[in-house]
């Protein structure tokens, strides 16, 4: 059985997995704006065919964020402080592209609009990145001392070759969930060239993926500990991503994103069973890495936690369940208002 520690450890990381997996495809569409469509009314379709949940989906961000704090506060705080630099270009990032959403059409104006559409494409593309490079460096250890302080220089321990590559890998991702997103909610022509450029971008996402897990297993120590199980979440990732080119090939779009989608929920997955039972690791001592046991909050307001938390669940999920489901509809050139 769990104990609240571990529970709260597996919450985190379902919440993190939710986060990308829905957020992922936001920012794969915010990113196709800037690739994919060749109009300002396409444009607008891609913009629209996230429009009822992009803020939502954000909320699984913060909420990750809050569990931490409330149950993992020294992971918090050292987290939060020694990657200070790239947590405020996310921040900013997500709070430009909530500001282009709304305010790009508000003047009829070419210059405007491309200003707008540059933020969204930005602002779409800097959070994977950043996110991939700090879940990166989370399992390649960080140079955190006894009083629990990460005193990390921003070009060497936080950004490295190995950090890069795993937020390319991710940006990547996105895109692709994102492109097959877009099939889901856009006809025609437009669909035909999503559909054709998560295809073409199958390939790539491959070799990034490979040299990911390759770099994983030379730079860091989790396939010593947890080997086995990592082993087979990379061969079900394997088999989950072979089968979205294959679905895509097919046109089942939403059998491809399914399947993107759980390429997504199993990478995160894979972050966390080589974190456990460590939350932070340290390049500098095995003994100073922060873990479920000294970076938790008591066992009292873990238990308060966990009675509020089963209690509110339900009413979240089934309210985001719901929005879904009345907005589940292509949306179409006839529904933009002119």
């Amino acid at each position: 059985m769990l104990s609240l520690n571990e529970l709260w450890f597996v919450l985190v990381a379902v919440l993190f997995t939710g986060f990308f997996f829905l957020e992922g495809f936001d920012f794969g569409v915010g990113m196709s704006t800037g690739i994919l469509a060749k109009t300002d009314g396409e444009r607008r379709l891609l913009i629209n065919s996230i429009g009822p949940f992009w803020d939502g989906n954000e909320v699984w961000l913060l909420t990750a964020g809050g569990a931490m704090f409330a149950a993992f506060p020294n992971w918090y705080a050292t987290l939060f402080s020694g990657f200070y630099t790239p947590l405020v270009l996310l921040l900013l990032a997500l709070i430009g592209r909530g500001v282009a959403f709304e305010y790009r059409g508000k003047v009829e104006k070419q210059s405007w609009k491309k200003t707008w559409d540059v933020i969204i494409f930005t602002g779409s593309l800097l959070p994977p990145l950043l996110l991939g490079v700090v879940f990166t460096d989370l399992i390649q250890g960080l140079p955190i001392d006894q009083a629990m302080e990460m005193r990390a220089s921003f070009f060497g321990d936080i950004v490295n070759v190995y950090s890069v590559v795993g937020g390319l890998t991710m940006v990547l991702l996105c895109l692709v969930h994102g492109l097959l997103f877009a099939t889901l909610r856009v006809s025609g022509e437009l669909q035909d060239r999503a559909r054709k450029m998560a295809r073409n971008l199958m390939v790539p996402l491959a070799v990034m993926v490979v040299a990911f897990l390759t770099l994983t297993y030379f730079n860091t120590g989790i396939f010593e500990v947890r080997g086995g199980i990592l082993m087979a979440v990379i061969a079900v990732i394997i088999i989950a991503f072979a089968l979205a080119a294959l679905f895509s090939g097919k046109k089942k779009d939403g059998w491809a994103f399914g399947m993107t989608g759980a390429v997504i929920a199993l990478t995160i997955a894979f972050f966390f069973i080589g974190l456990f039972p460590n939350v932070m690791v340290s390049s500098i001592d095995a003994a100073f890495n922060l873990t479920l046991t000294n970076a938790a909050s008591g066992h009292y307001s873990l238990k308060v936690m966990t009675i509020v938390a089963l209690s509110l669940l339900p009413f979240v999920l089934g309210y985001q369940i719901w929005s879904y489901f009345v907005f589940h509809k292509r949306v179409h050139e006839k529904h933009l208002e002119y």
